[in-house]
């Protein structure tokens, strides 16, 4: 599978703690780094992305969330899988990342993979009136695979 992905933070007076992650760390789950996004001025509240394929990408929430941010409120992880209509949203609750419900959009997941030889998949954000209509046979908790894909 090669599904592309973009992930973006956002986290205001984040610069020292994301700075590690804008270099090259073989220790690290998941692989690259992230590009501080500066367009036309010294915002810097944003860091991109892009994950070339489905692999690499393990643990990159559980690394995100044990971070020190300074103001852990204003942390917004906004992931685009290839496959999927919208931006997903994350957000810190109770010092987890989790997926913030976005209205008028859903998550499926196809059944789970026969072995620990693919990928995790994170699964498809579909919208309400997007490019795929909603498919209630991808609905099922039971068939989602219980590994994380971030």
């Amino acid at each position: 599978m090669s599904r592309n992905a973009e992930v973006i933070v956002l986290a205001q007076d984040a610069n020292e703690v994301m700075e590690p992650l804008t270099r090259y760390d073989d220790t690290r789950t998941w692989g690259g780094v992230f590009y501080e996004m500066r367009a036309g001025g010294n915002w810097g509240f944003g860091w991109g992305k892009e994950f070339p394929k489905s692999t690499g990408r393990s643990g990159l929430l559980k690394h995100l969330e044990s971070l020190p941010w300074p103001r852990p409120e204003t942390v917004q992880v906004l992931i685009h899988d290839e496959e999927d209509d919208c931006f997903g949203l994350w957000m810190i609750h109770n010092g987890a990342l989790v997926e913030v419900p976005l209205p008028g959009s859903q998550r499926f997941y196809d059944s789970a993979p026969p072995n620990q030889d693919f990928d995790p998949s994170p699964g498809y954000l579909w919208r309400d009136g997007g490019s795929t209509p909603f498919k209630t046979t991808y609905v099922s908790t039971e068939r989602q695979d219980p590994r994380p894909a971030w």
